[in-house]
């Protein structure tokens, strides 16, 4: 997912695939260590759109367009 497309999302949005994101990290992580997976690739790129998504959140906040809420 692109900044360009988060950046669309709502905060509520933002939050609510924040979640889901750290779930399938979660996942993902775990079928690694359970050896089920070998996609390192699929972990790095998840990683990097949760960095993504936290620095559009982060704009949010900046900008006042949260709603008041953090």
């Amino acid at each position: 997912m692109t900044a360009e497309e988060l950046r669309q999302l709502s905060p509520d949005e933002l939050r609510v695939k924040e979640k889901e994101m750290r779930e399938q990290l979660a996942r993902l992580r775990f079928q690694l260590a359970a050896g089920q997976t070998e996609s390192v690739k699929k972990l790095r790129g998840l990683r990097k759109d949760i960095a993504r998504l936290l620095s559009v959140r982060r704009e949010h906040i900046l900008r006042g367009t949260n709603g008041g809420k953090q």
